[in-house]
């Protein structure tokens, strides 16, 4: 009686098995990688929010041709009153972005918040030739700045401010002008532990002091 003939070949049974075994093991170790950056993403229980602001490219003139480079700006923050922004950079896209966020992730800084929507006072930020200035706004104002500034308010949860950059266009040095503004932000809180007094009075006197300023200009008008 015939023998069936052998579809498999000689290697044919560790060919299978193998190559299984092969890529399980890969596939499970991406998957790990996977699941480790959802925890950083999530280390301390909150939810970020990412923002490409922009992405550089540039070009090393070598012997051979030319090999490209890109730089990342990003901004990341929990939409509560913490942001933060790194830059990164890599021979693809998605690995110089992976760079700057978690860069930003570890430079973020928390900024005290008026009733949870804009800022306590106005404000001034400068780096190098980039100027800001950034002021409060009452509520239904919506943010208005443009740009890399835009970013930063959106990640950071303000949702009444307005904000001119009067200095370079260069979108490193306007975050980096906006977050030197946010860092010279002082609560009333904070005032009133450095003067020894009640947030009570400090909060007081700003709101009859803008009363006086909002009667004068409907007199005027």
């Amino acid at each position: 009686m015939a023998q069936e003939p052998n579809t498999q070949g000689p290697k044919g049974p560790n060919q299978g098995p193998g190559g299984q075994r092969g890529g399980q093991q890969r596939g499970g170790r991406g998957g790990q990688r996977g699941q480790r950056g959802d925890r950083q993403d999530r280390g301390d229980g909150d939810e970020l929010i990412d923002k490409l602001v922009g992405i550089n490219r540039v070009a090393k003139v070598v012997k051979g041709g030319r090999h490209f480079g890109f730089a990342a700006l990003v901004v990341v923050g929990d939409g509560r009153g913490r942001v933060g922004f790194g830059s990164g950079k890599a021979r693809e896209v998605p690995e110089a972005i992976r760079k700057a966020t978690e860069t930003a992730k570890r430079k973020l800084i928390r900024v005290p918040l008026r009733e949870g929507r804009t800022l306590h006072h106005d404000v001034q930020g400068r780096f190098g030739a980039g100027k800001v200035v950034v002021r409060a706004a009452p509520a239904g104002t919506g943010i208005i700045a443009g740009g890399p500034m835009r970013a930063v308010f959106e990640t950071l949860g303000v949702q009444d401010v307005v904000a001119k950059s009067n200095g370079s266009p260069n979108p490193y040095n306007m975050i980096k002008a906006t977050f030197d503004a946010l860092q010279n932000l002082a609560s009333p809180r904070a005032i009133a532990a450095k003067r020894g007094k009640k947030v009570s009075d400090i909060v007081g006197r700003r709101d009859g002091a803008q009363a006086v300023k909002d009667q004068a200009e409907a007199e005027t008008a």
